[in-house]
């Protein structure tokens, strides 16, 4: 063989690798989710996104609740008998209102039980989702997060403050408009997040959790662990199925920079120790 033939190959193999590897990461995805729909005995649908940290030309792109994904999962639940159970696996910085309350309002529609699993976190536009859920399944170690709505690059919440803590003469047209809008979105939200849980708890309840989920308590990352979500009362448990863990192992981030966690991917029963050489 040649050697331009040789590089010629070695181009084709290339470019042809990354699409063997990609299908067959698609298959083996695939495969993980029938396994768990056939031991759990339900459909079992994923919102992961992992390229939280992908860029392009050095600009971040970020991975977030989207229109497409709020169509993709409401086209899965219509295609989910009235009598199946739904598990939905969330793993997601959070996103568009609008998306994430379709999805909400879809699986609150859905007549059999919806289960949602958290392995790692679930905020913002993700724990709306996870509050139209009959049962939160946690990790220990997960996390979920406000709902309280965003106005440009501002907590809607702290653009209020910022109102009501001056005269009105002191403050600018353009603030006032964003005081105004904020105040709608907060209502709004609020108002949307107390329907959800009105069909999980009492009346008074759910309307102390959506205030305290939506006013602005904290700020907008606030990690709320486990033993957090317990005491505002939310339906949480912990035990993540080992099977999501593996499917989680199937979308992994892009390896583009080098990894700054690196262990030996094997469980160890007992200490491990040295080794005479």
């Amino acid at each position: 063989m040649k050697f331009f033939d040789l590089i010629w190959l070695f181009f084709i193999i290339s470019a042809i690798s990354p699409l063997i590897q990609r299908r067959s990461l698609e298959a083996r995805r695939m495969n993980t989710l029938k396994r768990i729909e056939a031991d759990r005995g339900s459909r079992m649908i994923t919102l992961i996104h992992r390229q939280e940290t992908l860029s392009l030309f050095g600009f971040p792109l970020m991975r977030y609740i989207d229109i497409q994904d709020s169509e993709e999962i409401i086209r899965a639940i219509k295609l989910t008998d009235d009598s199946i159970p739904i598990d939905i696996i969330l793993h997601t910085p959070g996103g568009l209102v609008l998306a994430s309350e379709q999805v909400a309002h879809a699986l609150l529609r859905h007549p059999a039980r919806v289960t949602v699993f958290i392995p790692h976190y679930a905020m913002s536009g993700g724990t709306l989702i996870a509050l139209a859920a009959d049962e939160i399944v946690m990790d220990e170690n997960a996390v979920i997060g406000p709902v309280d709505p965003q106005v440009g690059n501002f907590p809607a919440a702290s653009i209020l403050q910022a109102v009501e803590s001056k005269p009105v003469e002191k403050v600018d047209d353009e603030t006032l408009i964003l005081a105004d809008i904020s105040r709608k979105a907060v209502r709004q939200v609020r108002s949307c997040v107390e329907r959800i849980l009105q069909e999980k708890m009492k009346p008074g309840a759910a309307r102390k959790l959506a205030h305290t989920l939506s006013s602005g308590r904290w700020t907008h990352d606030y990690p709320i662990t486990f033993d957090e979500a317990l005491e505002l009362g939310l339906p949480v448990r912990a035990g993540i199925p080992e099977g999501i863990f593996q499917l989680m192992n199937l979308f992994p981030q892009p390896t583009a920079r080098r990894p700054s966690v690196q262990y030996v991917p094997v469980p160890y029963r007992e200490a491990p120790t040295a080794k005479e050489r």
